[in-house]
């Protein structure tokens, strides 16, 4: 993959090819790119923000990138609904979709731990086949078509981008990449049942990217998250060559409209051979339960 790839026009009638998927997988980088220096630049000017009904916090950075992220895929391929996060949630999916999230770890990003992401992701069908997840405040950028690919940035640009993969299960044991902000019972008992050698703290999608180039080994959530967070991640860390998978074992599909696009548990690995040692319940335990 490289960043000087022409940006395909895409088909409605068809899946997206391997060359083309690259392609927008590169294109996304550098919108996700663009986005995050708009949150660079919120954060080193201060950001006002406020709790939305879920109590989860949204700012005017949140907006700011939304906007940018939404405009740039809309002048790139006019007539591919939109599903982002803060302006554009209710809107149906198509046979190919966007899913954004423009700021994910608000929470990080307002307390300046740099530890957030930009993540966007194209979908056909019910997975994703294309997308990007940028953290810039680490100055990086993952992005992947038909395989993974991490890239510096550099003047708020993707740098030349290199191949990556998740590794195997080290001798060592797990490095379990747990969140700083949230935590349940349940992700306790699942990572009870794996061979963890160690806990690192990590918020957002970051998760994703440091599974997809083997700086962590798993990651487990069965609180409740949106399809926006975990699409571009997901789709990063299996062409990498790791998995996600929810109760049944099986990947995600997205587009869950009619379930207003939420998620159900699941755990995330960078060797899939671990897969069937997760043990998640059925549904994301209520809050206060």
């Amino acid at each position: 993959m490289t960043s000087a790839l022409m940006t395909p026009a895409l088909a409605l009638d068809r899946l997206p090819t391997p060359s083309e998927r690259d392609a927008v997988a590169a294109r996304l980088a550098g919108i996700a790119a663009a986005a995050g220096e708009i949150l660079r630049e919120f954060e080193r000017g201060g950001c006002s923000h406020r709790l939305k009904a879920d109590g989860s916090p949204t700012s005017q950075a949140d907006l700011a990138a939304e906007a940018l992220i939404v405009a740039a895929l809309g002048e790139t391929w006019p007539g591919i609904p939109v599903i982002a996060e803060e302006t554009a949630a209710e809107a149906a999916p198509a046979a190919l979709f966007f899913l954004v999230d423009p700021l994910d770890g608000t929470k990080d990003f307002l307390k300046g731990t740099g530890e957030y992401t930009v993540n966007i992701a194209l979908v056909a069908g019910e997975r994703p086949v294309a997308a990007a997840l940028a953290a810039p405040a680490l100055g990086r950028v993952w992005a992947a078509g038909a395989g993974a690919a991490e890239a510096a940035l550099v003047e708020g640009r993707p740098g030349p981008f290199r191949p990556v993969s998740a590794r195997p299960l080290p001798p060592e044991g797990m490095t379990a990449l747990v969140s700083r902000s949230h935590g349940e019972a349940a992700d306790e008992a699942c990572l009870a049942n794996l061979p963890i050698g160690r806990r690192r703290g990590v918020s957002s999608a970051l998760k994703f990217g440091l599974l997809a180039c083997g700086e962590g080994d798993v990651y487990v959530r069965c609180g409740p998250t949106m399809e926006w967070d975990t699409a571009a991640g997901d789709h990063i860390l299996t062409q990498a060559g790791g998995c996600l998978v929810g109760p049944d074992g099986r990947p995600f599909g997205y587009g869950r409209l009619p379930g207003q696009y939420r998620n159900g548990p699941f755990a995330a690995f960078g060797d899939p051979s671990q897969a069937g040692r997760a043990v998640l319940p059925e549904r994301c335990p209520e809050r206060g339960a």
